[in-house]
């Protein structure tokens, strides 16, 4: 009869299988993905998000610079001061968006100032309630006449995806991104 050599005892074997699982190098791919996945992702999504909420504002900008021609040249559309001309000239600007805005939640202001040296005292220090984020901005639209200095600014709070506090420029207190345009321009000398 044979006897049975018994390989070790059970603290040799559990030290075996340690040297053998440091060893092996199976699934060291998966676990590193697992580590800094998560991570590069949230980089990518957060660079997207930045890139658009730059093209928000930038296309923003860019209709309220386009529009404020309208009201520049007198269109008569635009410059009577009435319900119906803030409609027409929401639209116009709207139209420009790209169909990116909720043009229901854009803010606009359309209102006559002194001078262009003047504009500062005339801007919206701050179109939103700091502790809760809830407009404190009147829309306004003021006919325009020939010959005068006009301001034009619009407002829009643009959604937030990935929110890394400390890390989203213009944030508000609602967690959302404070877009704004200014322009300030001259009419020409249309008859009123």
């Amino acid at each position: 009869m044979g006897t049975i050599i018994e390989k070790g005892t059970k603290r040799e074997r559990l030290r075996r299988l340690a040297r053998r699982f440091l060893r092996s190098d199976r699934g060291v791919t998966v676990i590193e993905f697992a580590l800094v996945g998560p991570l590069f992702f949230a980089i990518i999504g957060a660079t997207i998000e930045t890139a658009l909420a730059f093209f928000a504002g930038y296309a923003l900008d860019a209709a309220i610079i386009d529009t404020s021609r309208l009201i520049r040249t007198g269109q008569s559309a635009y410059v009577t001061q009435s319900q119906s001309s803030a409609d027409n000239y929401r639209a116009a600007v709207c139209g420009q968006l790209y169909g990116i805005f909720d043009c229901d939640a854009l803010r606009i202001s359309v209102r006559e100032i002194g001078s262009f040296s003047s504009f500062a005292d005339h801007l919206t220090v701050d179109p939103l309630d700091p502790a809760s984020g809830a407009w404190t901005m009147t829309e306004r639209y003021d006919g325009a006449m020939g010959s005068r200095t006009m301001m034009i600014e619009a407002y829009y709070k643009w959604p937030v995806i990935i929110n890394v506090p400390g890390l989203v420029p213009n944030a508000t207190a609602d967690g959302k991104r404070l877009l704004a345009a200014t322009h300030v321009i001259r009419t020409e000398p249309f008859p009123s």
